[in-house]
């Protein structure tokens, strides 16, 4: 496989979907089938800004061509695609299995007791599975995921948490297991970007100065601005402001906290400017987007597998 550098390369939330993941803290799963059969068994050069794949083959296999990197799968193997890594495949015809399209955001949330987790994410990589009982919980963890992302049963929303950090662990086990297959090909842009959302993490609330976070990681604000246009297509500060209202959305759907208390907890004290700060990044006031969420969820059954946090 190759890539043609002289053709850019899209940008998707999933492969063929033209729109854009507005909250940008998405869990999606679903069979591999499901998409590559409808593009002949092929993905062609394309790359998540924001979103890793954990990919399950149960059956069949594929070739992943990961940035540089080419990688081999078969049947009962784990795949790794990393966010903002531009990656093609080639599946054998008839594979089966599951594809996890994961928020770096909501991996973050879920797995941020441990970074381990985390940083198994962020390196691509084929991790056959030969043991019996971590093929079946793997088989499990997988089945699971899909099956609550299309049910509406209580508690869903902490059982796909619960399946998905299985899923982590899972992977994080193999992959340190296999760790004599070497590096995955990560450039300083990607290193970049990487440490750029970890010091979001720790300090999105509280700093909003890019400045400050050039500071922290040791570069120029341009410098850290060019890295975000090259691997997550957007400025550094697009990235801190969608951090923040992914963190807004949160607290106005899962919480009874006051509009004016959520953006005090966000770093916004004058009530008014975060309104303004939602408004312009959203498309509507915060009290709104709170109210639309709720007659949405009153009104429609939703049975797909896209999942919001």
């Amino acid at each position: 496989m190759t890539r043609r550098q002289s053709v850019p390369i899209p940008s998707f939330y999933l492969y063929g979907d033209e729109q854009q993941d507005d909250d940008l803290d998405t869990l999606h799963v679903e069979p591999i089938r499901e998409r590559s059969k409808r593009h002949d068994w092929t993905i062609h050069p394309h790359v998540h800004p924001d979103h890793t794949q954990i990919l399950w083959i149960s059956e069949g296999g594929a070739v992943f061509q990961i940035e540089e990197g080419r990688y081999d799968a078969t049947a009962h193997s784990f795949v790794v695609q990393p966010a903002g890594m531009i990656h093609e495949i080639l599946f054998r015809p008839g594979t089966e299995g599951r594809v996890i399209t994961a928020a770096t955001s909501f991996v973050n949330s879920i797995a941020r007791d441990d970074p381990r987790l985390i940083d198994a994410t962020r390196r691509a990589g084929s991790y056959p599975i030969t043991d019996e009982q971590v093929l079946a919980n793997v088989r499990h963890a997988m089945d699971e995921v899909l099956l609550e992302t299309n049910s509406n049963s209580p508690g869903r929303r902490m059982a796909l948490r619960a399946h998905f950090l299985s899923v982590l662990v899972s992977l994080l086990r193999v992959s340190e297991s296999q760790a004599e297959s070497g590096p995955a090909h990560r450039d300083r842009d990607y290193e970049l970007v990487s440490r750029y959302r970890e010091a979001l993490e720790r300090g999105f609330r509280t700093e909003k100065s890019l400045g400050y976070y050039a500071d922290v990681l040791g570069v120029s604000p341009q410098r850290l601005n060019a890295a975000c246009k090259a691997r997550a297509g957007k400025t550094a500060s697009e990235v801190l402001y969608e951090r923040i209202v992914i963190e807004a959305k949160r607290n106005l759907l899962y919480t009874e906290m006051t509009v004016a208390e959520i953006g005090h907890a966000i770093g916004y004290d004058d009530p008014a400017y975060f309104n303004r700060f939602f408004s312009q990044r959203v498309g509507c006031p915060p009290g709104t987007f709170r109210a639309n969420a709720a007659t949405t969820r009153r009104v429609v059954a939703d049975g797909s597998s896209n999942t919001n946090f």
